[in-house]
């Protein structure tokens, strides 16, 4: 790759903004690890009864 100077004041503005690049993260700094609630969580309970309001079939929807 060739580099050469310019004289472009705008150039120079860029290059003097955006010449360098940010320093690189590691994945370990990126990701968090928590602990899941034995349980579940309350939102983790099925209830059958229930379970017919998110059920979706295209027949029905149609009608048919």
């Amino acid at each position: 790759m060739n580099k050469e100077l310019t004289s472009d004041p705008a150039a120079a503005a860029r290059h003097a903004r955006y010449g360098t690049l940010p320093e690189r993260i590691r994945f370990e700094d990126m990701t968090e690890e928590v602990e899941a609630e034995p349980s579940g969580g309350v939102n983790a309970s099925y209830n059958p009864e229930g379970s017919w309001k998110y059920y979706s079939c295209l027949a029905l929807d149609l009608g048919l």
